[in-house]
């Protein structure tokens, strides 16, 4: 992969090097040129026979994809809910399937009412981002107990100039939050401890997966506080085998309302609590 050459022969050439890594090899190729360029889908199109010429940053590039390192940690970018944030090594890289849990608190929150939410975990940011464009009446509380999330996130909510409307706050779970909240949102570690994780997952934190030896105990501390507190709705993310041990944890919480969602596979994949009567 010497020299120069074209744009189309680079994706090509870079096709054929992840070709035993990634799933869509080519659709992989064209994003990390797209990234290492700063041009977009439209331009690699048009300009198939713009020389390129090689450099010690895309082959290094493409040795650490070729080594299962996420795309998205070598090109600190993620496509999530049709916008592109700022990702880092550290940090748990947004899934498609996290997309169906913003639509779950949406259905509970009211846009023409003030609304406090709060999120546990927040990673990079992006479910509360999220939801600040979606619910203008919102304050969000977004929480994470690694530095470094909060880093990644902070970078991602000035970048969509909402440094107003999300507060940022370090800790362990609901903690740091004294305030009254109405929605609680949460995509926890639910990966059990002794769980076989695909070689990718090697280079996301392991804080950010595990969620204890069954891996829903972070999830079932939750659904305590959203009870001992009186949140009005719970929306969180969990593990495709965990939906029965929920279901019988809240068998006799009669107050409540429990409703699990399934994601485009039609895995379970998470729930919404709600007191009953509220939207």
């Amino acid at each position: 992969m010497a020299g120069r050459r074209v744009v189309s022969k680079w994706i090509e050439s870079i096709a054929s090097e992840l070709s035993g890594v990634a799933e869509r090899p080519r659709r992989e190729a064209e994003l990390l040129l797209m990234a290492y360029l700063q041009r977009d889908q439209i331009w690699l199109i048009t300009h198939p026979d713009t020389e390129i010429e090689e450099d010690t940053k895309l082959i290094e590039w493409i040795r650490r994809r070729k080594a299962n390192e996420p795309l998205e940690y070598i090109t600190n970018s993620v496509s999530f809910y049709s916008e592109i944030f700022h990702i880092e090594p550290g940090v748990l890289i947004p899934r498609p399937e996290t997309e169906l849990l913003i639509d779950e608190v949406l259905s509970c929150a009211d846009s023409n009412r003030e609304t406090t939410i709060a999120e546990v975990g927040t990673g990079s940011g992006v479910i509360s981002i999220v939801l600040a464009r979606h619910l203008p009446k919102a304050r969000i509380i977004a929480v994470d107990i690694s530095s470094t999330a909060l880093e990644v996130a902070r970078k991602n909510i000035t970048e969509f100039g909402l440094e107003e409307r999300i507060e940022l706050r370090h800790g362990n779970l609901l903690d740091p939050v004294e305030e009254k909240i109405d929605i609680l949102v949460s995509n926890p570690p639910y990966i059990a401890r002794n769980a076989v994780l695909e070689s990718n997952l090697d280079y996301e934190p392991d804080e950010a997966l595990f969620g204890g030896e069954a891996g829903n105990e972070i999830i079932i501390r939750l659904i305590d506080t959203v009870l001992d507190r009186d949140i009005d709705c719970f929306a969180c993310e969990m593990g495709y085998d965990q939906k029965e041990g929920i279901v019988k944890y809240l068998e006799k919480e009669r107050g409540r309302s429990l409703r699990f969602y399934k994601d485009l596979a039609g895995f379970d994949r998470g729930f919404v609590l709600k007191k009953k009567g509220k939207r």
